[in-house]
């Protein structure tokens, strides 16, 4: 079963009460968790919160800036990361997002090592917690100033030679699903990624360009998440839109479009998800986007203000 997810940053202003309201009665089980929100409120409450009303957290967001270019050390950033872990395994998040950091002077190869030295660090603490670090790989166009990562299938590769379990990626197709060789390497990101995340835009990414609602694009969104699937990802969609189209629709509205295109998807692919619209009869997601949809950061966490990419 494909769990749907949708994501603290997307509805900014809601507080977690309200957010796992909403979400209990749009259908969603799960929820991408924004690290400085769940520290703000306080790790033990939001676990409360969350085991009361049957919602999981799908991931956590952020830690990483392991190459110093936020102004931290090294180890300044990977006991931010262990901070991180802990609060991840306390409200039961199976995945906690890594970013990388810019090369900030190093060299890529230098930078490179960085990230796996800290992977060698974390690795052991996240698999004893239950933990999966996906490494989030980011576009070129707006990876200045966040991360040296801004290959797919670099990224794609690292994760594969660093062969342990614990360490996986976070698959943005915001940032990638334009890419033309995304196609054949389905497969190896299908069995490589810990979290697919989902949102669209109508040109290239850009710090200024939105995250928009499924469907309000032109991504192949709909058709690579259906090969991942065949290919065996068995992870979390997590939709994450943000920026004005969100602030238009209104959280609640974004919300329910969310839920037809996810009951529409797996629909048309003959796969069961959570809440599927084949399991509940309703039809209304299926015929909605059939006819088609309408047409932008340091830790710790409390000062996490946003995500790179």
């Amino acid at each position: 079963m494909i769990d749907v997810a949708v994501s603290q940053l997307t509805s900014s202003r809601w507080d977690l009460n309200h957010e796992v309201e909403r979400a209990v009665a749009l259908g969603f089980q799960s929820m991408s968790l924004w690290r400085p929100k769940v520290s703000d409120l306080g790790t033990s409450r939001a676990a409360r919160i969350l085991k009361a009303s049957g919602v999981r957290a799908s991931s956590l967001q952020w830690a990483g800036g392991f190459t110093g270019g936020d102004g931290r050390s090294f180890d300044e950033s990977v006991e931010d990361a262990v901070e991180a872990i802990v609060m991840a395994a306390a409200v039961s998040a199976p995945v906690l997002v890594i970013h990388s950091g810019c090369r900030s002077g190093h060299t890529k190869s230098h930078a490179r090592r960085l990230l796996v030295q800290a992977f060698g660090r974390l690795a052991p603490l996240a698999a004893r917690a239950g933990v999966a670090l996906a490494v989030k790989p980011v576009h070129p166009d707006v990876a200045a100033g966040c991360s040296f990562l801004s290959c797919l299938t670099e990224a794609l590769e690292l994760v594969e030679s660093v062969g342990d379990p614990s360490v996986r990626l976070a698959l943005d197709l915001w940032h990638f699903a334009h890419e033309p060789a995304m196609e054949g390497m389905l497969p190896r990101l299908a069995l490589a990624s810990a979290v697919v995340q989902v949102a669209d835009r109508c040109g290239p990414p850009t710090d200024e360009a939105d995250r928009l609602p499924a469907g309000h694009g032109v991504l192949p969104l709909e058709h690579l998440v259906a090969g991942l699937v065949a290919h065996g990802y068995a992870g979390t969609l997590e939709f994450d839109p943000v920026g004005e189209a969100v602030e238009i629709l209104g959280y609640e509205g974004v919300w329910q479009e969310t839920r037809l295109v996810a009951d529409a998807w797996a629909s048309r692919s003959g796969d069961v998800w959570t809440h599927a619209a084949a399991a509940t009869g309703d039809a209304t997601a299926v015929d909605h986007f059939r006819a088609g949809g309408v047409g932008s950061r340091r830790s710790h966490a409390s000062s996490h203000s946003g995500s790179p990419g």
